[in-house]
């Protein structure tokens, strides 16, 4: 039985507001959230300004949807990962892998993500955001307080200080990893997993 027009129709308009969205990623992580209009947004989609107002009620809800699907897919995942139960050291190995595969599959949204994080925090309607990065962030320190409980990571080293390598180290690797040009998001790990638990030093 054929789908019926009314079907079709919203399918068209999902995928057309996913297209606007993906366009949108991409011009906020590269121009910036201020700089980026909503007349820069439908001209790369090739639509009137008025009718991207047909998707989106405004250049903040665009971003919000943006954030809020890739923040909370991004912390479902982590939650999944400790769920899965392993040694500190294989869930701290394993949120990283995922990290890392996420900056190779939605840059866009990484790095949109890393540069306007201190603005959305003030922002009325963003809160999610903080929430979702404070929760992220309890998941990590968690791991490496476990491992440093359990005695698989030094105990001499201040945690926090540990998380924030990390987290810096990997996340903002968005800003200089181009997928194709030689590494991969599993050669990415295999680096840093090598250099966080080995060290730099040569026997």
């Amino acid at each position: 039985m054929a789908a019926s027009p009314r079907v079709g129709s919203q399918e068209q308009t999902s995928e057309r507001r996913e297209q606007i969205l993906g366009i949108a990623a991409h011009l906020i992580a590269r121009r910036g959230y201020s700089a980026t209009t909503v007349r820069d947004i439908a001209d790369e989609a090739g639509i009137l300004s008025g009718s991207l107002y047909h998707h989106f009620a405004s250049k903040e809800a665009i971003l919000q949807e943006i954030l809020r699907s890739f923040m909370t897919g991004l912390l479902e995942r982590f939650e999944e990962i400790v769920a899965e139960d392993g040694t500190p050291r294989v869930v701290l190995d394993k949120l990283v892998a995922h990290a890392f595969t996420t900056i190779e599959s939605q840059p866009d949204a990484v790095g949109l993500y890393q540069n306007e994080l201190a603005y959305l925090a003030k922002q009325p309607g963003f809160e999610f955001v903080q929430e979702h990065s404070l929760r992220i962030e309890e998941i990590w320190l968690g791991q490496l307080q476990e491992g440093q409980r359990v005695g698989v990571f030094r105990d001499s080293l201040d945690a926090g200080i540990m998380y924030r390598f990390i987290r810096d180290a990997v996340w903002s690797s968005v800003g200089w990893y181009r997928p194709g040009r030689g590494h991969t998001a599993e050669s990415l790990t295999e680096n840093f997993l090598e250099l966080l638990h080995q060290g730099l030093l040569a026997d």
